[in-house]
């Protein structure tokens, strides 16, 4: 319509065939470096988290992956094991046994 628009020069659209995520990502670096610190806290936070979610499925006793061998795996657990992420004023080493073998 207007005379001053210019068609000739292509334009970069995001969705363009032949461009992937990682091709865009690496041209947003390059126009702002100010990214890559954004960029490698969002990855170390993504990894921190998956890693803690790989540490709660494996030593929670709340979780029980063989229900056939081992149905209530929290009644296995002695007084002194320790089985909390952190433990701030709890000495598990020094407590009695209080409760029934099943």
């Amino acid at each position: 319509m207007g005379s001053d628009e210019d068609t000739s020069a292509p334009r970069h659209n995001p969705g363009a065939r032949g461009t992937t995520l990682r091709s865009s990502l690496f041209q947003q670096v390059k126009r702002n470096p100010g990214l890559i610190p954004l960029i490698g806290l969002i990855g170390l936070g993504l990894s921190t988290a998956a890693l803690y979610l790989l540490r709660l499925a494996i030593y929670s006793p709340d979780v029980s992956w063989d229900r056939k061998n081992n149905p209530e795996p929290w009644n296995k657990l002695s007084p002194t094991d320790q089985y909390k992420f952190m433990a701030v004023c709890t000495d598990y080493k020094s407590l009695k046994k209080d409760r029934p073998d099943f």
